[in-house]
């Protein structure tokens, strides 16, 4: 399988480290939605990432349902995604983690692409990334167990994780995750200790497109 896109986007690290989990390998092309519009635009008329092209030619775009087409490949039992009542609240999870993930990368557009600031829309912005961040702390608050669905590591733990790395990296000191959301910050510290996601990762950099 070829995994397309690089690991600073909370998008491709979440669906790289679930592959890891799930013991898939995988060759990654890290392309960038930029610099390297043109290939992804060969597998993903979208020209977004990840994109994932299976072993048998077939091309798998969205993070979401990149990774439900993982689950499928899983062992019985071992899918990271619960099933019942606790699959629609780990999916809700999910969203509410990679939401926080578009708002944080609209931020990245409006200053750095866009080179200009739009204040109603930072702060519209700003006030959703906070509104996510306190739904998910509740969230973690009502789940005692050792990972946020039981006691094995899922799709929910990894997306929130890539989302704390993302919102820190991309917008260092502009939320302070450890004073106002602790549990979500210790969940975050704890999933970035595991050798998956040392393995994948990489430093925040944005190259706005050429004029």
């Amino acid at each position: 399988m070829i995994l397309i896109g690089q690991f600073d986007s909370p998008f491709v690290r979440r669906v790289a480290i679930a592959m890891r989990l799930y013991g898939l390998s995988f060759d990654q092309k890290p392309w960038s939605v930029f610099g390297d519009a043109e290939k992804i635009a060969q597998y993903n008329p979208l020209m977004r990432v990840p994109t994932l092209v299976m072993g048998n030619g077939e091309v798998l775009i969205e993070s979401h349902a990149i990774l439900d087409a993982l689950d499928q490949l899983a062992p019985p039992g071992m899918a990271m995604m619960p099933s019942g009542a606790e699959r629609r609240e780990a999916q809700k999870v999910c969203a509410l983690a990679t939401g926080l993930c578009d708002k944080a990368v609209s931020l990245v557009y409006e200053t750095v692409v866009h080179n200009r600031a739009t204040p109603a829309w930072v702060e519209r912005c700003l006030s959703q990334i906070a509104g996510c961040l306190s739904e998910l702390e509740r969230s973690r608050a009502a789940h005692v167990t050792e990972w946020w669905f039981g006691p094995a590591i899922g799709h929910a733990d990894v997306t929130v994780g890539c989302a704390i790395r993302f919102l820190g990296d991309a917008h260092p000191g502009l939320f302070d995750v450890a004073e106002g959301w602790p549990l979500l910050a210790a969940h975050a510290a704890r999933c970035e200790a595991l050798a998956s996601f040392q393995e994948i990762q990489q430093p925040f950099k944005v190259t706005p497109p050429a004029a």
